[in-house]
C-alpha cells in the first residue's frame, strides 16, 4: 500500500527535512519536499498527495494559512508538526482542519504510526465518498465540476480560469464568508500584498457574466467590509 502513497513534506529546516525524507522513503512512501509555505501550496495544487506533513513556522506563508487553504479543496490527512507546545497553537491548528498535531522533537517510529493510522482512516472514508457531480441552484444556475461548465437557464456562461476558481470555491462552501485576502491567497496562489482590488474586479466580472446584481444578489453576496459569501440554494 505504501508504494501508492505520496506525502507532501513541508519543512523549512533542511536537516530536519533530510532526516524525515530519508526515513519516510525507507518506509516505502513517496515524498515531495517543500521548504516554504507558498511552495507547498503550489505543490499541493499541482500534485496528488495522500497525506500532508506540515510544519507551522514557515517563510512566505505560515502553516496555519497553508492548512486553511488545503482544507478548502481537500480532505487529505494533514498532520501538523511544531516545537510549540502551547495549547493555543494546537487548538488553532485542529480548528483549521488539521487531523493531528505532533510536537517536536518526536520519534520516527511515532511519526510512522500516526501516518499509518490516518491513512487507514482516510482509505475507509474514501470508500464511501461520492464523486463530485453536476449541481443545480436557484434561479437557473448550474455548475458541473467534471466538465468545468457553468450555465444560467440552460445557456453556457464562459468564465476565465480565475472566475471559475472563485465560483467553485464559493459554491463548495455555501454560507461561508471569505475575506478578499483569503480569496486572493487561494485563487491567485500567493499571499495578498497591497490592494484587494484584483479580487474585487474579478468578482464584479463574474457577477456580470452570471447576471447577478450586487444589490439584489441571487448567488454571490457582498459581506460589507470583509468579502463575499455564496447564498445560492440547491434545487432538485
Amino acid at each position: 500500500m505504501r508504494d501508492n502513497v505520496n506525502i507532501l513534506l513541508v519543512e523549512d529546516d533542511p536537516e530536519i527535512a533530510r532526516i524525515l525524507m530519508d526515513h519516510l522513503r525507507r518506509e516505502g512512501y513517496g515524498v515531495t519536499w517543500a521548504s516554504s509555505g507558498l511552495e507547498s501550496w503550489e505543490d499541493f495544487r499541482k500534485g496528488t498527495y495522500q497525506l500532508v506533513l506540515l510544519d507551522l513556522m514557515l517563510p512566505e506563508m505560515d502553516g496555519f494559512t497553508v492548512c486553511k487553504n488545503i482544507r478548502l479543496i481537500s480532505d487529505v490527512p494533514l498532520l501538523m508538526m511544531s516545537a510549540r507546545i502551547e495549547e493555543e497553537s494546537k487548538v488553532r491548528g485542529l480548528g483549521l482542519g488539521a487531523d493531528d498535531y505532533i510536537t517536536k522533537p518526536f520519534s520516527l517510529a511515532e511519526l510512522t504510526a500516526r501516518i499509518e493510522s490516518h491513512l487507514s482512516r482516510y482509505r475507509r472514508y474514501q470508500g464511501i465518498k461520492p464523486e463530485p457531480t453536476h449541481q443545480a441552484y436557484n434561479d437557473g444556475l448550474s455548475i458541473n465540476p467534471l466538465k468545468q461548465q457553468v450555465q444560467v437557464h440552460g445557456e453556457d456562461v464562459v468564465l476565465t480560469g480565475k472566475e471559475w476558481a472563485l465560483l467553485t470555491l464559493f459554491a463548495s462552501h455555501p454560507g461561508r464568508a471569505f475575506t478578499k485576502a483569503e480569496l486572493y491567497e487561494h485563487v491567485w496562489n500567493q499571499p495578498v500584498a497591497g490592494s484587494s482590488g484584483t479580487v474585487t474586479v474579478h468578482v464584479k466580472s463574474l457577477r456580470a457574466k452570471l447576471g447577478d446584481e450586487p444589490h439584489q444578489p441571487r448567488w454571490i453576496q457582498t459581506v460589507w467590509g470583509s468579502g463575499y459569501r455564496f447564498i445560492g440554494d440547491i434545487t432538485e
